[in-house]
């Protein structure tokens, strides 16, 4: 079965920026699981994927504005501490989650007092030309509950 709308696609990724190391992986860990054509991966990496089928590999290379969009000044703000969200110790550089009005936001530390912390509210991954390794592990036909609902249930997906 091809990828394309309406299909379960399950898959491996290497991501790392152009010409540079490693970002992240899922190759040691779960891979992702998404519904084709309900917006639950970059659209650009979902368009490369058009017409494959299990068990192929492909390399996609983004432009920024095809990822996560160019970087935008203006978007530093100071936040309580007490809000940030992060596994280990919080100091400047590290990614942290933040709740917004627009859902949970990740940013990024610039500099860290002791009630309150500045932020980068760009994604970490803004600006960054993108370098995906792809392994498409299975493609399925989706159950007309997951496309009604816009998203993978079971395993990799979503438990409701």
């Amino acid at each position: 079965m091809n990828i394309g709308p309406d299909t379960v696609v399950r898959f491996h990724y290497r991501l790392s920026e152009a010409g540079g190391a490693e970002i992240e992986s899922s190759m040691n860990g779960e891979p992702l699981v998404f519904l084709y054509g309900h917006g639950n991966i970059l659209p650009a990496l979902e368009q490369a994927m058009s017409g494959h089928v299990s068990g192929e590999h492909l390399s996609v290379s983004l432009t920024p504005v095809q990822a996560y969009g160019p970087r935008r000044d203006g978007l530093q703000q100071r936040v309580p501490v007490k809000h940030l969200v992060y596994k280990g110790r919080l100091r400047p550089g590290v990614v942290a989650r933040v709740q917004t009005e627009k859902g949970p936001r990740d940013v990024r530390i610039i500099k860290l007092g002791r009630f309150s912390a500045d932020v980068d509210m760009n994604h970490p991954f803004a600006g960054l030309h993108l370098d995906f390794e792809v392994e498409i592990l299975e493609v399925r036909a989706a159950s007309a509950e997951e496309i009604a609902h816009g998203h993978v249930h079971g395993p990799g997906g979503h438990q409701h």
